[in-house]
């Protein structure tokens, strides 16, 4: 890219961090993203109703798959989204030379650290059965492992590619392609499991490889769309590609390993808050259950924001504004909390209805729908938290500040969050309320702790 082009480039993106249009600005960036986390959502719940014909065995053998299979892709997701905030901040100082090298160990690393990941998949089996799940589930677990494990390098090459997009302001390209692999996963899918057009009928297998094929597809789509249309290809990202960038891996391994602890101590709290409400019964886990997938859907609105963040955050950084920094760290937090604030309260005065939804009217499914909608009003304040702490991880990101946060993380989830679950739901005997409030606690620790951290920072930055 031309050196015009470049100077360009920056004062325009000065010009919009100081105007009054700074919320217009990030919730611009914001909406597409969060619309392609919802798009992977809508994917992974198409796959559950699909295979959900097959039986209740083949979906709880589903579940007990992906418990396996996103542990191992969740260190990788926490690596590749490093490219983001070095992208960011080669963006913000003009550096196209660094950009390109941000993407390029973004897709080594993806391509690098999928090949140990897939160990875990591949032997996804003899996982379970060591931890006391039955054979038969297992057994039907590791088919569609089989087929998904094949997917991890070209799901972890997407987000790289996406995190370039979203760092020269352009998210919308991924958007569209996840849009567009909805309906062919779907298709795929229910072709592969039931063996239509003289295929053979793979079953979960068949749900697995159907995945792994829409994975391909959308890295490949990804990769033309960058390498070939403006304004991406101006920047040559895939100008030698072949070389493998050590200094700046080492980088990059340096931000995304916090992150990839972060979020495996997040995945592992609620996953513990699952195994609590087994112990409390099956009507607080189906509940839990119910009340959780709702916290995930709203859960992508500050996800989105929070990217965002780690976007703008790192385009000041990289100018070197540190006033810019601020600002855009706490104009995203403020969004975040409006839009979350108003998502909760439509919850809240809909948690019968999001109960009866999944469980149904009946006298049997009352005491069911009863517990979900008091978890979702005790959630009102989790919603927030959460929320936050998403947001200012994203903004931290931006600053390539991600130690701290895996410490914060420490302390908010496991010192704070799942003792007071446990002591609140058997000893002060709270039951499936107590573990929701503990989980609330801990939440806010952690989001207080990032937000404190952020302000510091900066400070530091402007000082």
């Amino acid at each position: 890219m031309r050196r015009s082009t470049i100077r360009s480039t920056r004062s325009s993106a000065r010009r919009k961090t100081t105007s009054p249009r700074n919320f217009g600005e990030t919730l611009r960036l914001a909406v597409p993203m969060m619309l392609t986390q919802l798009g992977q959502i809508a994917m992974m719940t198409t796959d559950l109703a699909l295979i959900g014909r097959l039986g209740e065995d083949s979906v709880a053998a589903a579940a007990l798959a992906h418990t396996v299979y996103f542990i191992s892709f969740t260190f990788g997701l926490g690596l590749v989204a490093a490219v983001s905030p070095l992208a960011a901040q080669a963006f913000g100082a003009g550096d196209a030379r660094r950009l390109r090298r941000s993407l390029r160990v973004g897709l080594w690393v993806a391509l690098l650290i999928s090949l140990p990941m897939m160990a875990s998949p591949l032997y996804g089996e003899q996982i379970l059965l060591a931890l006391g799940q039955a054979q038969r589930s297992a057994a039907l677990a590791q088919h569609y492992l089989f087929g998904l494990a094949w997917g991890i390098a070209p799901a972890l090459g997407f987000v790289a590619l996406r995190g370039l997009m979203g760092a020269v302001n352009r998210p919308q390209p991924a958007l569209w392609i996840t849009f567009a692999a909805i309906p062919a996963n779907a298709l795929l899918v229910y072709v592969l499991i039931h063996g239509l057009f003289g295929l053979p009928e793979l079953g979960l297998l068949g749900a697995g490889l159907a995945t792994t094929l829409v994975n391909f597809a959308t890295f490949v789509a990804a990769l033309g769309i960058v390498a070939l249309r403006k304004p991406f290809a101006d920047y040559q990202p895939l100008a030698r590609l072949w070389r493998i960038d050590w200094p700046l891996m080492r980088e990059l391994v340096g931000i995304g390993a916090p992150i990839s602890f972060s979020l495996l101590m997040e995945y592992g709290l609620f996953s513990s808050a699952a195994l609590l409400m087994g112990l409390i019964g099956t009507t607080a886990l189906a509940a839990h259950q119910v009340a959780l997938q709702v916290t995930a859907v709203l859960f992508m609105v500050p996800l989105g924001i929070g990217m965002a963040a780690t976007v703008r955050v790192g385009h000041a950084f990289g100018r070197n504004e540190p006033a810019a920094v601020r600002r855009a760290g706490l104009v995203a937090a403020l969004l975040g909390i409006g839009m979350v604030s108003a998502l909760t309260l439509a919850v809240v005065l809909g948690r019968h209805a999001l109960g009866r939804a999944f469980f149904g009217s009946g006298e049997p499914a009352e005491a069911t729908v009863e517990l979900t909608a008091t978890l979702l009003l005790v959630g009102a304040t989790f919603f927030v938290a959460d929320g936050l702490q998403t947001i200012m991880g994203g903004a931290l990101r931006g600053l390539n500040d991600t130690r701290m946060t895996l410490l914060f993380a420490a302390i908010g989830y496991w010192i704070v969050g799942f003792p007071s679950a446990w002591w609140l739901a058997f000893d002060a005997q709270l039951g499936a309320v107590g573990v929701w409030i503990g989980l609330a606690l801990g939440t806010f620790v952690y989001a207080g702790l990032l937000i404190l951290r952020f302000l510091r920072l900066a400070r530091r930055l402007a000082a």
